[in-house]
């Protein structure tokens, strides 16, 4: 079943194999370095031409002229316009000779540069294939999405460019097994899209099933991987109740590489739990000292003060020097 929005299909049973991960040091796609989840959203729009073009029309209601061919086209415009112009990805759409030029950018956080770059996009891809051009616009964000939806003026003479833009509410809910099989990189989508609503395991498993007919290794890795991290922790208990796997280990670079930063991430929060935790009790000597509470920068001070006299010389001066003096020495360090 296609849908639009949380809830528009039926819950469906689980596929004959099924991956799920261990929650421990995981994060979802919305922690995901924004690098990495930025590529592996363009991949999937790479590796299925059509996918722009089928969102445009089914998600966002976009008519589209007759085509029979979507390819992917060189997305350096520095053919056309003077500057480096580079968009994520440029779908051209055909009948024997290009019938529309489809820009697909994806957003992952607002970038004050796009709406002065996206209208050189759009007039560059124009004037090379000699045809209309459109902006496809891909967000997880729903509220960056409203943002970036808005015109972009011109000037004088009532020209503008209109993004079109798909957020995560856009996105067609795919849990048909079907449906999904026959369009793995839109049940993927739809995944990492609905992953954190109360349709994220019909999603899930339409998905993952939808990988296994992927002929290639690298990309069936990659999708696997993409929906084991966008679900959240509900939906990976549900799996694990379907499962044939049990602690699925990630097999794309993009998931090991996710791992790894996760991972190393939780270490250094712990380290700084750790540093914040031994510091309480002396913070609490010169707060009591002080008779009010530090500020942040007098914290920092402490810090620095502790790194390069060590804790017996400052827990020294905190117990022999008045409350004036003991304030005075600890901003002099920040000063320096």
């Amino acid at each position: 079943m296609l849908g639009r929005g949380p809830g528009a299909g039926k819950r469906v049973g689980g596929p004959g194999k099924t991956f799920v991960l261990d929650p421990a040091d995981e994060p979802t796609y919305r922690t995901l370095v924004p690098s990495l989840l930025h590529e592996a959203l363009v991949e999937l729009f790479r590796n299925r031409p059509v996918l722009a073009a089928e969102l445009l029309a089914e998600a966002l209601s976009v008519p589209l002229p007759r085509f029979t061919e979507a390819r992917i086209e060189a997305a350096d415009l520095t053919d056309i316009v003077p500057r480096e112009m580079r968009a994520d990805l440029l779908v051209l759409l055909l009948e024997e000779r290009p019938v529309l030029v489809i820009i697909v950018e994806v957003q992952l956080q607002w970038d004050p540069d796009k709406p002065f770059a996206w209208p050189a996009y759009v007039a560059g891809a124009r004037a090379r294939y000699r045809c209309p051009a459109c902006l496809l616009v891909v967000t997880p964000d729903a509220m960056l999405a409203s943002r970036l939806a808005k015109p972009i003026e011109l000037g004088p003479g009532r020209g503008s460019v209109v993004p079109l833009v798909l957020g995560p509410q856009g996105v067609p809910v795919v849990t048909d097994l079907a449906e999904a099989a026959r369009r793995p990189e839109l049940a993927v989508l739809s995944a990492l899209a609905h992953g954190q609503t109360e349709v994220a395991l019909d999603v899930a498993v339409a998905a993952l099933a939808a990988t296994t007919g992927v002929e290639d290794d690298e990309r069936k890795a990659l999708y696997a991987d993409l929906v084991l991290f966008s679900v959240g922790e509900a939906a990976r208990k549900a799996l694990e109740r379907l499962v044939a796997m049990q602690n699925y280990e990630y097999q794309s670079e993009f998931g090991r590489e996710m791992v790894a930063k996760g991972r190393e991430e939780g270490r250094e929060e712990g380290r700084e739990e750790g540093r914040e935790e031994g510091l309480r009790p002396l913070v609490h000597m010169v707060e009591r000292r002080l008779g009010r509470v530090m500020t942040s920068a007098e914290r920092s001070s402490l810090v620095e003060l502790l790194r390069k006299q060590g804790p017996d010389q400052v827990g020294d001066a905190v117990l022999d020097l008045s409350p004036t003096e003991l304030a005075t020495w600890i901003g002099a360090a920040s000063e320096h």
